[in-house]
Order: C-alpha cells, then sequence, then structure tokens
C-alpha cells in the first residue's frame, strides 16, 4: 500500500489548488497496478505568505507534519507543485545532514511538477507585482523570505543544488526522484506588464531548464602563473524528466497539476511503478525519446483572432547560472563576463538572437544569470512553415563553436588587482550546457597581490609609506 502525499505550491491557502488530480490518480491506480486508496491520500496545507517564515522553517514543519502520519512502513511518496519541490529536496538534505533532530521516515518517489528547482525569473518582481499575479500566487501577496530563495542565482538555492550535483546518486539507495514540467505558458494567463509570464522556454511561471534536476557544475579556474583559465565540468546524477506537451504552470484549463490532464495522470503513474535502478533508467530512456520527438515539432502558431497566428518556434534552452569570484573567494564586482565564438574568440561571432534574457542576482550582484538558446549555439537545420512546407520560418543557423569566455576586471592595476583573463583556446564551452538544462558556472580569477603591500626595512628614521611604490606581483 502506498502512502501519497501532496505539497502544493507557493502562496496557496486553500486545497482547491490540487484540483482533481488526487482524485484522478486514485481513480486510475488501481488499472496500472498501484494499491492507493482515499486514506492513503494526504494533502498538505502549508503557510508561505508570511514574511517571517522561511525555508528551514518550513523543512522543521513538514518533518513534524509527516511524524503525525504514524506511517506502518515508515515510508511514503511524494507529488509537489512549484515550490513544493524545493521544500522537500531541502528536507531531504535536513534529513541526511541532522539525523538527530529529523525523522527517520523513507521516502522512496518525488515527482515534482514544474519545480523551480534553480529559481524563478519572476521572484525578483517582488512582493507588490507578483500579488496580482493570480495565475501563480491565487491572489495572496507571497513571503518575502521564500521568495529570496526563489530567485534566479540565490545563494540558497545554489547550495542545495551543487550539494545534489556533488552528491551520491539518490537512485543507488532506492530514492526515486522525478521532474515533470509543462512546455509551454498557457496564453491566456499572460500578463502584459511582464513578459516572463508568456517566456517560451517555460511554463509561464518557471523555465524548462531551471526545472530540470540534469544539470552541470562548471568551472573556470586559472592556471598556475597564467591568466588562462581551464574548465572543469561535473555532472549531477541523472534525473527522470519528461516535458508535459501542453502544460502550463497554473490553471484550471492547462495547469499541469490544476487540470489534472491525461498526460500528466499517466506520466505520473508511471513515476510511481518504478521499483527498481533498471526500472528508474528505462523510464529516463523513455522520457528522453519523448522530449526529443516533441523538440522535433517546434512550431507553435498560437491564434491571435482576425489577424495571423503568432508564430513561437520552440528552441531547447539553457540557463547558465554564473558566479564571478577572485581565489580568494572576493566577489569581482562591476567585472564583465563576456562569451565569445569561433577560432578568433570574438563576441562578433556569437549567433543571432542566442542571449533571450540576462539577470543578475539582488542579493549577490556578481551572481548572473544567462538564458541562451541553445539550438542556435548548437546550429539548427532550416524551419519550415507547418502551414507550407516550402516556406522558412527561419533559415539553417550555422554552428559558431567553439565558444569561449573573456572576463574584464575593473581594477586592472593597484595594490591588489586582477588581470583580462580569458578561457583555453582548447576548450569550447559549449560541452557545459545542455538543452533544457542548467550550469552553474563559477569564474575565479587570480589575485594580483604586490610586495608593496607589506615591506619590512631596516631604516630606522621615520619613513613615510603613505604612497607606497607597488613593486612586483608576489608569488
Amino acid at each position: 500500500m502506498t502512502t501519497l502525499v501532496f505539497v502544493h505550491g507557493w502562496s496557496v491557502t486553500s486545497t482547491s489548488t490540487y484540483g482533481q488530480l488526487p482524485q484522478q490518480l486514485q481513480q486510475q491506480a488501481s488499472a496500472a497496478g498501484l494499491s492507493l486508496t482515499l486514506a492513503d491520500l494526504w494533502l498538505s496545507e502549508y503557510v508561505s505568505f508570511n514574511d517571517a517564515v522561511t525555508m528551514p522553517d518550513l523543512v522543521r514543519a513538514f518533518d513534524h507534519a509527516l511524524r503525525d502520519l504514524h506511517l506502518l512502513d515508515a515510508s511514503f511518496a511524494c507529488i509537489t507543485h512549484s515550490t513544493g519541490g524545493p521544500v522537500v529536496r531541502e528536507w531531504l538534505r535536513a534529513q541526511r545532514d541532522k539525523p538527530a533532530t529529523h525523522s527517520t521516515i523513507r521516502l522512496s518517489h518525488l515527482v515534482m511538477l514544474a519545480p523551480p528547482n534553480f529559481g524563478s525569473a519572476l521572484a525578483q518582481l517582488g512582493k507588490g507585482l507578483l500579488g496580482r499575479l493570480k495565475a501563480w500566487f491565487g491572489g495572496v501577496e507571497p513571503g518575502q523570505r521564500i521568495l529570496d530563495w526563489l530567485e534566479l542565482g540565490s545563494a540558497e538555492s545554489l547550495s542545495l543544488n551543487l550539494d545534489y550535483i556533488h552528491s551520491d546518486d539518490p537512485v543507488k539507495r532506492g530514492q526515486f526522484p522525478f521532474v515533470l514540467t509543462g512546455d509551454r505558458p498557457d496564453r491566456q494567463l499572460y500578463d502584459h506588464l511582464n513578459s516572463y509570464t508568456g517566456e517560451d522556454g517555460s511554463d509561464g511561471v518557471v523555465r524548462i531548464a531551471a526545472a530540470n534536476l540534469n544539470a552541470h557544475h562548471a568551472v573556470l579556474s586559472p592556471q598556475a602563473g597564467s591568466d588562462t583559465l581551464m574548465l572543469n565540468l561535473s555532472r549531477g546524477p541523472r534525473c527522470a524528466f519528461k516535458l508535459v506537451a501542453g502544460a502550463a504552470h497554473s490553471g484550471d484549463e492547462l495547469g499541469i497539476m490544476a487540470s489534472a490532464a491525461p498526460a500528466t495522470v499517466q506520466a505520473i503513474l508511471r513515476c510511481l511503478q518504478v521499483r527498481s535502478v533498471d526500472d528508474y533508467e528505462r523510464l529516463c530512456d523513455a522520457f528522453e525519446r519523448e522530449n526529443a520527438a516533441r523538440d522535433a515539432d517546434k512550431v507553435e502558431l498560437e491564434p491571435a483572432g482576425p489577424f495571423a497566428p503568432r508564430v513561437h518556434i520552440h528552441d531547447p534552452r539553457s540557463l547558465l547560472i554564473v558566479r564571478l569570484t577572485d581565489e580568494a573567494g572576493e566577489p569581482l564586482t562591476g567585472a564583465g563576463f563576456l562569451l565569445t565564438a569561433g577560432a578568433q574568440a570574438s563576441a562578433d561571432l556569437l549567433p543571432a538572437g542566442f542571449l533571450l534574457d540576462r539577470q543578475a542576482n539582488s542579493k549577490q550582484r556578481t551572481t548572473i544569470s544567462l538564458f541562451l538558446d541553445h539550438s542556435l549555439l548548437a546550429g539548427d537545420d532550416r524551419v519550415a512553415d507547418p502551414r507550407n512546407s516550402r516556406k522558412t520560418l527561419r533559415a539553417a543557423v550555422a554552428s559558431h563553436r567553439p565558444y569561449g569566455a573573456s572576463v574584464q576586471p575593473l581594477d586592472l592595476g593597484g595594490l591588489v588587482h586582477h588581470a583580462l583573463a580569458t578561457s583555453a583556446a582548447s576548450d569550447d564551452l559549449f560541452a557545459m550546457l545542455g538543452p533544457h538544462q542548467t550550469t552553474v558556472l563559477d569564474v575565479v580569477l587570480p589575485r594580483k597581490i604586490h610586495e608593496g603591500v607589506f615591506r619590512l626595512t631596516q631604516t630606522l628614521t621615520p619613513q613615510d609609506f603613505s604612497k607606497p611604490v607597488a613593486g612586483p606581483v608576489i608569488g
């Protein structure tokens, strides 16, 4: 018998947010061979719209609520929507790191619907504007502390995700994570004052790449005695990831949870049927094939009343979160980060339209999130008009590889400074990007310290060193 716990998204005030999904799962589970009864379904009610509430507060309260279930086999499966995904993931980390204070209840399956695992571009808009985006927040202004976590490139979200990338694969210990996310916004819920709600490559709230847990951690750091930055690349554990065609983040008609569409219900049941590592790998493979078929059908024609339909080309996107520091951990405030292309390492050779959005984190200004068109960077075939295959919506795009990067610090001179640095010509930075995936890129520059910072003298008469000579850089 499976105990199933539902965890809702952000700033929700009623369990009506779950729509018909619990009932649909219950009705269709028996046909799939799963034992789900009404007594085994639990709907969470957590408060997220209070400024005093933090993510650790939610984790502790979630742990306390789980203890009250008195589970017979001390295990459960969980279905989350939106921010519920990061909440449960933070609980899993706390359960691992603080076993003395957290329950030993085992989570077997974590099915995340549209989770902002790497945050959302909307979070930076602030409470006032987000309060009126009812598609996401149900008309209630959200709590600021959780909004800070949800902002792209927040220290808290990066801590969780880098821990996941560099930790052991949870599947090997019988814990199966899944991410299901919609592939486009609900155009009816578009907010004309905020283009993010209609952004291609997202579900209207969360970018596809920011939901996906298949992610990379890349580090560009200097070689000894050189300003050339070498690439070191790490990939996180494989995560079952599926695009649900036509689903959006919210809304009764297209929302991935509230609409309880057959495609979503069937995908969840496929996840809950996984019982072994082999089952999980087979489902990962199947989801990848289905995602590839969806990506091949990339043209959307949005009806526009009496006018010609709006054309959307759904290229896979990549989210690149760049953190600029030096080897001492000091942020490179004001430094410029520039992507380059071709053997000439020129920014002028980058494909037109590859950069879709740029957002600096409001708390860590040297953390910058770049939203990139992966297809344009990779090179893409001609995109034909589905209404007439002889017409071209977009001509073929040639590859502009290899891609590199250069960093231009503000302080190029002084007692302590940094120097212009570039990635190695032998490294193609395209290798760190994945379609529908996020890469956290740490760019680390050498810190130039001159001997004038500290000198010893045997001259006993008073000497003025208010204007020190820098001297050479110390080794």
